[in-house]
């Protein structure tokens, strides 16, 4: 295995010189397709020759040599990392059934009478809502088809509109994108929340002028990616005095007494942290869920957002307490 570093990635693998013309399907190979959907699924030459089980200089040079058969070119440099091109999608979509083809002829052999899913399914989401949300819904598929892989990706950041490095995002807010599928997944409340030591201390805030007199917790401002957790849309005029980019790193300053937090409910109430002043705060925020076009119709893709479906339904009480 070749060592992990950026450069596997900054070259691109050679491109045809041909043009178009006709395709003889006995030059090509189905593993060379098992590389290009690896790629396209990920992003990244590293990250799918880990997941092919061959070093990136393999999963380059055969992307290329399909290119070249085809006489097309099938993917292209972008700022997020590779992405298909037009002909690459449609290819990919193609390919897509011999994959499927080739992993019903696993399960035959291993004696499973029902099919299962094989291959990996990347997804990309928040710290608090992967972790708590996301995570439970991933392993009730993993316990269903043992042959999935599955990955998340935990950061809080605006859902780029050029997807690659994911087959399923959960994003804050609502975003927009030619190149994604999105839908509203759900809602979920943020409010103000503390300890009962703290509150010991220095005294429960009776109004939101109170909160003047008291340290708040949040995002780090200027590293904030997610303009919808602007935290002067919701308080104007205060300034946080603990700031951290993890949520989980907000939580845990909470409980300790460092302040106010303002937080997600699912999470505060995991805490035992005591909510204030909830009919003056009370922030609803949505969280979207966004697939590739090319990865709409995978089965485990569907899976995946059919088990984060059913999740969010009976977790309603915690991310919308009344």
């Amino acid at each position: 295995m070749q060592p992990r570093n950026g450069a596997a990635d900054e070259q691109p693998p050679p491109r045809p010189d041909a043009g178009r013309g006709t395709v003889d399907p006995r030059k090509l190979r189905a593993d060379d397709l098992r590389h290009l959907l690896a790629v396209a699924r990920t992003g990244r030459m590293v990250a799918a020759a880990d997941v092919r089980g061959v070093d990136h200089t393999t999963v380059s040079r055969r992307i290329s040599a399909l290119e070249k058969s085809l006489g097309v070119r099938l993917m292209e440099r972008g700022t997020e990392g590779w992405v298909l091109t037009d002909a690459g999608k449609a290819v990919s979509e193609s390919a897509r059934a011999i994959e499927d083809a080739l992993d019903r002829v696993a399960d035959v052999v291993s004696g499973q009478d029902t099919a299962s899913l094989h291959g990996t399914v990347r997804v990309s989401a928040p710290d608090g809502f992967g972790t708590v949300i996301a995570t439970p819904a991933l392993t009730r598929v993993r316990r269903r088809h043992p042959g999935l892989q599955a990955e998340l990706i935990t950061a809080t950041r605006q859902l780029t509109l050029h997807p690659s490095g994911f087959d399923l995002a959960l994003a804050i807010g609502r975003p927009t994108g030619s190149r994604l599928v999105t839908e509203h997944l759900t809602d979920y409340t943020l409010g103000l929340y503390a300890d009962r030591e703290y509150l010991d201390r220095c005294g429960a805030p009776e109004s939101l002028a109170d909160l003047r007199d008291h340290a708040l917790i949040f995002y780090i401002e200027s590293m904030l990616q997610v303009g919808a957790l602007d935290i002067g849309r919701h308080l104007p005029g205060l300034t946080p005095a603990f700031t951290s980019t993890n949520v989980f790193a907000q939580v845990e300053a909470t409980r300790l007494g460092a302040g106010i937090g303002v937080l997600p409910a699912f999470l505060a109430h995991r805490a035992q942290l005591q909510r204030l002043l909830p009919d003056e705060v009370d922030i609803r925020l949505p969280i979207t869920l966004a697939v590739r076009r090319e990865a709409v119709t995978q089965a485990a893709v569907r899976a995946v957002r059919d088990a984060l479906h059913h999740e969010v339904t009976e977790r309603a009480a915690d991310l919308l307490p009344t």
